[in-house]
């Protein structure tokens, strides 16, 4: 099992504790400690075979979580020699296992000719229907590969919880926090982070292209009229 089972665990020994009347906590860090005390309460009506089941579960969790350190330091490993993810991992909302996952997957961007082409192939690029002068975008094609599009949206909403709790500190946001927010409120959050994660995916592109760190304050510049 991966490592999305552990809340689910985490989930189902909160409901088990309860069916002792322990008390349960609320965020899954917290789980191992007051189950474990629970257990130790020899004055709690816990059944015996619950007692044994709560046992095994949290046994599994630390499996699950050993398996999941082995793996992030073997991604960590990989970054450390793959100055690409490196390269990725300066663009906010994009971690170790998106810009490992991206590097592995796709290698040299250089093969599309621009960061439209490569957000089309991870399918966050939207349906385009033009009648006439007007010309009216719909939902993302989501052609491509699937895992890699889930990521990219996921860093796409970290980002947008980040610039969201910057603003809420008072803190400074760069161009893209600022752009994102600003979509967010007009379209929606989950309008918002497609279009951030088609965003991310095209100045991705760009970083590879020139071979320089992200930069959240670029501004595109049309191309020279000759």
């Amino acid at each position: 099992m991966g490592s999305t089972a552990r809340p689910r665990q985490g989930a189902g020994i909160q409901g088990r504790s309860q069916q002792g009347r322990a008390a349960r906590p609320t965020k899954l860090h917290k789980v191992r400690s007051a189950t474990l005390a629970a257990l130790e309460d020899a004055e709690n009506d816990l059944p015996m075979a619950l007692r044994h089941r709560l046992v095994e579960l949290l046994d599994e969790i630390a499996e699950q979580s050993a398996a999941v350190r082995r793996i992030e330091s073997d991604l960590a490993e990989f970054s450390s020699r793959d100055l690409r993810s490196q390269r990725y991992q300066t663009a906010t909302g994009v971690g170790l296992i998106i810009a490992t996952a991206l590097s592995a997957s796709y290698g040299d961007l250089m093969r599309f000719p621009s960061g439209r082409h490569f957000a089309s192939s991870l399918g966050i690029t939207p349906r385009e229907f033009s009648s006439g002068n007007a010309r009216r975008l719909g939902k993302i094609t989501r052609r491509g590969d699937v895992y890699l599009r889930q990521t990219i949206i996921h860093g796409a909403r970290s980002l947008l919880q980040s610039a969201a709790r910057k603003r809420r500190r008072n803190q400074s946001l760069d161009r893209l926090g600022e752009w994102a927010l600003a979509l967010s409120e007009r379209a929606g959050h989950n309008k918002a982070a497609c279009a951030v994660a088609n965003k991310l995916a095209r100045r991705l592109w760009a970083a590879d292209h020139h071979r320089a760190d992200f930069d959240p304050n670029h501004v595109s510049q049309p191309p020279a009229m000759h």
